[in-house]
Order: structure tokens, then sequence, then C-alpha cells
């Protein structure tokens, strides 16, 4: 049995206006689980279901198999960390970790050590005597995690905590949440809009688009073998590359370039002929120059940025355009014609209507 159960959950407001549209997912005790999508994708908003700060229109939503709808946050055992910190300002980081188990008239002795303990954790010992406004917003989201990680709740939720800090300490603090998660053993929702979050902490991954889960998976699963355009353009970085075409004689016509789909469709080649397609691929994909069993490309190249590790090369083939990842020392010339080849292993194919990808 699942520890958390989600079933047909749906989010509907007086206005009428439908956020979360029959949300299904099952997750196990100790799981980190990130739902990632832009925003208004309703993320948040099954968050704060879960915490107990949002009604449920429509579904059941279960901890241990018992019907949980109704509880409130107390209940459920739930600790929530929010973007904006939400400390208290007029207390010392030490009187913020302490706080929550104050109210819950835990002995001063024990509080003591668990405050200690958790500062030690997150590396705030040296801190435990300063209000909020002198610390840095690094040093200030580890005081919410720790207040969260200090009552030993079951279920850890987090809105995006990490959105307010610089590049630097996103990275720190990522790292930081997924090693606090080892220690605890706590099942732990993660909301982000930044795919690169989800992809380094979570066990699994939830997309969401405009109130749907697109795709639930590893990260692995999403980024290899993505159900729709919506997931493969939204895991990478950069992201797929798309070219939409109509298949006409059994190959994908874009612009002047025509590509035989026999090695990708087989048998079912038939099926789409005269249909739109979307032919895609990852920027780290390809190979610079004509190899065999894979789609010969020509184009121009138009920009390049070097990043150290790679190359991103910006390319253009008639009216379509591309960006492709190679090795800094094969960085073209900007305004020279470029061959590059994709291994056939290595393209999608996505339906033109549905959008879901083929095969």
């Amino acid at each position: 049995m699942a520890y958390i159960t989600l079933k047909d959950i749906n989010k509907i407001y007086p206005n009428g206006f439908h956020a979360v549209h029959n949300f299904n997912l099952e997750i196990e005790k100790g799981e980190f689980i990130v739902f990632v999508g832009s925003s208004g994708c309703g993320k948040s908003t099954t968050l704060r279901m879960i915490a107990g700060l949002e009604d449920i229109s429509k579904g059941d939503f279960l901890i241990n198999g018992q019907r949980a709808n109704e509880w409130g946050p107390r209940e459920r055992e739930v600790a929530m960390v929010f973007q904006s910190y939400a400390l208290y300002p007029q207390m010392s980081v030490y009187d913020n970790l302490a706080y929550g188990l104050t109210l819950q008239g835990v002995d001063e002795d024990v509080i003591e050590e668990k405050v200690l303990k958790t500062a030690k954790i997150l590396g705030l010992t040296d801190y435990l005597d300063r209000l909020p406004r002198a610390l840095s917003g690094g040093q200030r989201q580890r005081v919410a995690v720790g207040r969260a990680i200090i009552r030993k709740v079951g279920i850890f939720l987090m809105d995006e905590p990490l959105s307010n800090l610089d590049a630097k300490q996103r990275v720190t603090m990522r790292s930081e949440i997924t090693q606090i998660h080892r220690e605890t053993g706590a099942t732990t929702i993660y909301v982000t809009h930044d795919q690169t979050e989800a992809m380094t902490m979570a066990d699994r991954i939830v997309v969401m688009k405009d109130g749907y889960i697109q795709q639930v998976g590893t990260p692995y699963e999403l980024y290899f073998h993505p159900a729709n355009l919506f997931v493969a353009g939204f895991i990478g970085e950069p992201p797929m590359n798309f070219i939409r075409g109509k298949v006409t004689g059994g190959a994908l016509h874009f612009g002047e370039t025509k590509l035989d789909l026999s090695k990708k469709l087989g048998a079912k080649l038939s099926e789409y002929e005269g249909k739109e397609l979307v032919f895609g691929f990852r920027p780290e994909s390809i190979v610079l120059g004509q190899q065999k069993d894979a789609y010969v490309v020509s184009c121009m190249v138009e920009l390049t940025e070097m990043l150290g590790d790679n190359t991103n090369v910006y390319i253009t083939a008639g009216e379509d355009k591309a960006i492709l990842k190679v090795d800094p020392h094969d960085t073209p010339e900007i305004d020279a014609p470029l061959t590059f080849s994709i291994p056939y292993e290595n393209v999608y194919l996505f339906d033109g209507h549905t959008e879901n990808v083929l095969g």
C-alpha cells in the first residue's frame, strides 16, 4: 500500500476556474517527489491540497490507506517550507527552530538537544543567537528547512524553496536538502519550476501543464523516454530541438530537407502518409560530419556559445532553427556551412496533432 495516494483529485474554485484535473499519484514512504511545470500549471495548488491548506473539490486523498480529505495540517503530520521562508523576524534562529516544539509542550532539555542537533546538520550552530535579518538568503532558507525537519513529521512539503536564492546558493542548498532527505528518510514533496532542481533531486518527477499531469517518471525516464512534446521540451537544457514537417512518399519534408522515415517507423510508415509529424533530437545527440545509420543535415552556423565543457551552436536549416551541443575543441565558425548527423536511435517522432510520442 502506498503511503500517500491521490485519486482523481480536482480543484475547482468558486469562480469556476478548474486549477487541477483528475490528479492521480501514489507516493511510497521515503520517496522524494518533485512537481515541476511552468507558472499556473497547478503544482502549488496540488501541494496546498496535500498540506490541508486548500480544500479538495473532488477526489480522495489518503495517508496510509486512510481518507484524509477533511484532516487538518496537524493531523496529516506535515511540515511545509515556503518560498518566502516565513520566519518570525523578532525571534532568534534558536527560537525559530524551537517554536514548533514549544507549542507542542516538549521539555526544554529535549528542545535544546534537538535544536543543537538540527543546527549542526544545517551549519547554523554559529548563528543561533542572530535574528533573521542578520542572515543571508541561504542561511534563512536553512532555518526554514530546519524548522520543518526538527519536528520529525512524516511528510515534508516544499514550495519553491530555492527561488529567492542566487545561482551558487541554489546549487549548495540542492545538495543540502537532498542530504537532509537521506538522513531523515521523510517523504518529501517538492514544487519547482526549475527542471534542473527536479532532475538533480527527485526520485520521481511529476510534470504538469494546465492542471493536468503530463508524465510521471524517474529523471532518466523523462529525459530519454518523454511521453509528449511538452515533456520533451521542458526537460533538458538546452531543450530538445523540434522540426515540424509533413510525410510525403515515406519521407518527412521540411524546407528543402527530406528525411526517410522507414528506419524509424518501419511497417507503420504508411499510416502516417500525408500527416504532420514533429522530428525531435537532443542538442548533444548529434555527431559532426556524415555518419552511417543516421540522418544527415546541412545547415548554417548562426551563433556559438563557448561554455567551457561544451559549446552551444545555433544553426539554421532553411527556415528551421536548432541548437547543437558540441565539444569546445570542435567549435565551428560563425556564418559557415555545417553538416551533422543524428543517429537513428537518437531521433524522436511525435504526432503533429496529439503531440504524443510515436512508438
